[in-house]
């Protein structure tokens, strides 16, 4: 990847913003305070107005070095993002929501509105907030009861609108000093700016919560509140549902982000303790029934959805375009994973998982959020499946083909990495498609969810696949791992590949005959040699993790 080709700080620099958010365990943000917030339910206001303040300035990373930001780019972002969840997922929300909140400002803002809004978030002096989510409406931004009425004067000109409505579940609310918020007006949805103050606008006390405690989650109101013409994002009414899909790709893997540092940071408390643990005379790390089961399928999902995340950031930073189906997958496959492994490193840690001064349970009660807010997992699987069938069946089959014929040629070069199976995935993806497509079980959810999986796996296996490649070319020290990784990876792809081509066939009540031949047209039986030599490729990367 050319890193000279992409918007965004330069690596030394992006990793100055890392390091000083790992400086910030040591004092700020340490474990007994983590842990005291999250047993209290405290907001940890004055600390995260401290990360944006002149000492640390951490908002900079987003804003434009034109109103006195870094410029950061998706992949700096994403890095950072990933480095304060692992820290603490309700802290990282309660930042998350700044970044949130500017974001259209960000991307539908006149110059005026950016120069003023941007450069007194980038002062260091406000929190904010995105008020989108609505108490009966959740991700269906188009059903919005948030009402923009105009106010005009004496010759008829619009001089403000006076917003109504209600909005829930919104981070950082009840704190925030301005509020984006999406409200119709008789155009259409549009962004306005609120600060907190405003005559009938009131910020909630804070739900009570099963995780992120450390963050605040509030309902805001809106009786009759007076926006002035100049705080209507953009200038021109009608824009907003545009404008929060410009973001969509970017945000969702932002949550991405934040699920892989909440996972990686409870295979951080896990690995350690295997290591320690004696059972029956050996250390836990040295068992297969441990390593096997609980530990080293983590770590390879978690390294699957880092080499995605990271993919997709370098395209967001080369491109224009808003990447929505790509930040869907990054979104929905990470936060699973994420969700997954905390699960797993609770049933590794055995009783002290279950202990909260071991930090493994918060992390498992934190990250259940992510596979919820910023759209559901069954949100991103509609979205997945849908915009990928059209993509596919516009293209001819040519949008994964491409990626099955990319896999055979990057196998022919490094044929280690397991690239043979996951271009035959692909391709079994691509006949999946169409025999769901000819069928007419594109009416079916179900079926489409499991469309979705086939295709997030696909993808996500193919991004690590790319990865172990370029490692191996570059003779990296991680290339042997990344390998291993990628070859016990291509046997889960293919296992869902396989079991969901076979249910969307049974499911969709296709005769016997026709499900044996769509086994056959996907080469099911070829595709199960992907598990060979698994337990070595396991043995091999759990080696590597505990340090054997």
């Amino acid at each position: 990847m050319n890193e000279n080709a992409c918007r965004g700080l330069d690596l030394e620099s992006r990793q100055m913003v890392v390091d000083t958010v790992r400086q910030l365990r040591k004092k700020l943000l340490s474990k007994e305070k983590i842990l005291e917030w999250d047993k209290d339910e405290v907001f940890p206001e004055a600390e995260i107005r401290e990360m944006l303040g002149p000492e640390i300035g951490l908002q900079l990373l987003f804003i434009p070095e034109a109103y006195g930001g870094m410029g950061g780019g998706a992949r700096d972002c994403c890095k950072v993002t990933e480095e304060t969840a692992r820290i603490c997922l309700g802290v990282a929300t309660g930042f998350f929501a700044i970044q949130l909140g500017t974001d259209p400002i960000l991307v539908g803002a006149t110059e005026e509105q950016k120069q003023k809004w941007l450069c007194r978030i980038a002062e260091g002096n406000s929190l904010v907030a995105y008020a989108v989510t609505e108490p009966g409406a959740g991700s269906n931004l188009a059903s919005l009861k948030t009402k923009a009425v105009p106010v005009t004067d004496a010759d008829g000109r619009v001089t403000g609108y006076k917003i109504t409505g209600n909005k829930q579940f919104i981070s950082t609310g009840g704190y925030a000093d301005i509020v984006t918020v999406l409200a119709d007006a008789p155009e259409g949805p549009s962004f306005f700016i609120i600060e907190r103050g405003a005559q009938g606008f009131k910020q909630h006390k804070g739900e009570e919560k099963h995780g992120i405690r450390a963050s605040n989650t509030s309902p805001l109101t809106f009786d009759d509140v007076f926006v002035p013409i100049e705080n209507l994002i953009g200038g021109e009414p009608g824009k907003g549902l545009k404008q929060a899909n410009q973001v969509f790709g970017y945000t969702r893997l932002m949550v991405a982000s934040m699920a892989l540092g909440a996972g990686k940071a409870a295979l951080e408390i896990a690995i350690p303790y295997a290591k320690e643990r004696i059972q029956f005379g050996t250390p836990l790390s040295e068992k297969q029934g441990y390593t096997h089961k609980l530990i080293v399928p983590n770590a390879v999902r978690l390294a699957a959805a880092d080499a995605y995340i990271d993919e997709v950031a370098d395209m967001l930073d080369k491109s224009e375009e808003d990447l929505q189906v790509e930040g869907a997958i990054g979104k929905l496959f990470a936060t699973e994973a994420a969700d997954r492994a905390a699960n797993d490193c609770i049933q590794a840690l055995g009783g002290y998982g279950y202990i909260r001064e071991f930090g493994v349970e918060k992390i498992k009660r934190d990250v259940k959020i992510t596979c919820i807010y910023e759209g559901t997992s069954e949100i991103q699987q509609s979205i997945i499946s849908t915009f990928r069938w059209k993509t596919s069946r516009k293209s001819k089959g040519e949008f994964y083909g491409r990626l099955a014929a990319e896999m055979a040629q990057l196998d022919a070069q490094v044929p280690d990495a397991g690239c043979r199976f996951y271009g035959l995935a692909a391709g079994a993806l691509n006949r999946t498609i169409d025999l769901a497509h000819n069928h007419r079980l594109t009416r079916q959810q179900a079926l489409m969810f499991d469309l979705a999986d086939m295709m997030t796996w696909v993808e996500v296996g193919i991004a690590l696949a790319r990865k172990a490649v370029h490692l191996s070319r570059a003779k990296d020290a991680e290339a042997e791992k990344f390998k291993a990784m990628a070859r016990v990876f291509a046997g889960e792809v293919t296992r869902v590949a396989g079991e969901n081509a076979l249910k969307i066939a049974l499911g969709g009540g296709l005769d016997d005959s026709l499900v044996q031949q769509h086994l056959a047209d996907i080469a099911y039986q070829e595709m199960l040699a992907a598990r060979g030599k698994w337990v070595a490729d396991m043995d091999r990367i759990a080696d590597i993790i505990f340090e054997r």
